[in-house]
């Protein structure tokens, strides 16, 4: 029999689920949205699209149109596998979720507070309807477990050191996929390969043999490129300034969190394609900044690695973005980046290409990211054969 797991990215007011085996891309996959109060529940799934009938809770209802699509494949699962941004210290490959594991997820909470409430809101809602199925926790976290302490030590005193506070990076289910990807389409893959994750969250990922050995993420989901509503990297200084005028910590914390990036600098949307499409100043200003920001985390990388064997883009940004991908390129002409333009303005979100030059000293790549499967087959390879 066929050992399936079920992948389940859990937000706010969405949930992302895939049905995959050991091997290969998701059987199918879909996601519901609106999912929040006062939203308008709706599904996408196998090509199709609809509202969601709502009796009580609209989580719940999503769960019960998800469990008839299970039933209607017939075959039991092994295994729910949850994506979870933030793993801290102890969780730095996948585990089954059980209680202890849990309350020390649920502690990590204020360090991305847009996301792992979600998640483990998604768990326990999952063991309550799939209660004989192990859950088993995926961390984006995890890829970059093995950085080196240059990397994640802060400049703090030693004693804030061993509390915890340290550099963890994230994103890691996407770059895991990327790297694989990547390692099994080039062999330069497995030499010096830097990763930019761009969507409504960004960070940027360098690589020597499929390993992270730095990424622009830190502490928590806040640092380094600025992202669709978070500020990114920001002068520490700043935040004090807001306290002395009186700012409260609930106030500071949305305004990095929720009001800053390109929704904050435009002051129109945190959607690159919106931003496009606006004739304000204001949005190409936002447009402005976030290629600054990430022309200088991925020069920096580029500085650590002394150079480049691969530069790949992902997330909806970098898949379908190719007027950035080109400004970046052209930045990174110094370094032996030269992009075909043809190709890349061709490129599609519906499988890896390569996009550079004949001539380029380093292979650029547009990867589409599938973090579902990373973290099913994760789940499978932990639970073993039925």
């Amino acid at each position: 029999m066929t050992a399936l797991a079920l992948a389940v990215n859990a937000g706010s007011s969405s949930l992302k689920f895939g049905l995959y085996a050991a091997q290969g891309p998701a059987r199918w996959s879909g996601q519901f949205e609106g999912l929040e109060p006062g939203g308008t529940p709706g599904w996408r799934f196998r090509g199709e699209h609809g509202v969601l009938p709502i009796d009580g809770h609209p989580f719940g209802a999503a769960l019960t149109q998800l469990q008839a699509w299970l039933a209607e494949e017939g075959v039991p699962l092994a295994a729910v596998a949850h994506r979870i941004v933030h793993g801290g210290t102890r969780c730095t490959a996948p585990c089954v979720l059980d209680e202890a594991t849990l309350a020390y997820l649920h502690g990590l909470n204020p360090l991305a507070p847009l996301h792992q409430p979600a998640n483990l809101a998604g768990v326990a809602a999952l063991r309550r309807v799939l209660p004989q199925v192990p859950q088993v926790g995926c961390f984006d976290t995890a890829f970059h477990a093995g950085l080196p302490a240059t990397e994640t030590r802060l400049p703090l005193p030693q004693a804030l050191a061993d509390e915890g506070l340290r550099r963890y990076g994230f994103h890691g289910l996407s770059y895991q996929y990327v790297s694989q990807t990547l390692a099994a389409l080039t062999p330069r893959a497995q030499g010096r390969l830097v990763m930019a994750h761009l969507g409504n969250g960004a960070s940027v990922c360098a690589a020597v043999a499929g390993r992270s050995v730095a990424t622009s993420m830190g502490f928590s989901a806040l640092d380094g490129l600025m992202m669709g509503t978070r500020s990114g990297s920001i002068d520490p200084g700043v935040l004090l300034h807001l306290w002395r005028l009186g700012w409260t910590r609930e106030a500071v914390e949305r305004l990095l969190y929720t009001q800053s990036g390109l929704k904050g600098v435009s002051g129109i949307s945190a959607d690159m394609r919106v931003l496009r499409h606006s004739p304000e100043p204001a949005a190409r200003e936002a447009i402005a900044l976030f290629d600054h920001r990430l022309t200088r985390e991925v020069g920096a990388m580029l500085a650590l690695l002394e150079g480049a064997d691969v530069l790949a883009f992902t997330g909806g940004i970098g898949e379908h973005d190719a007027g950035l991908r080109q400004r970046l390129c052209a930045r990174l002409a110094w370094a032996g980046v030269q992009i075909d333009d043809a190709a890349n303005a061709a490129a599609a979100a519906d499988g890896p290409v390569a996009i550079h030059a004949p001539g380029s000293a380093v292979a650029v790549w547009v990867v589409p990211t599938d973090e579902g499967q990373v973290a099913a087959q994760s789940a499978l390879a932990l639970i073993g054969p039925l």
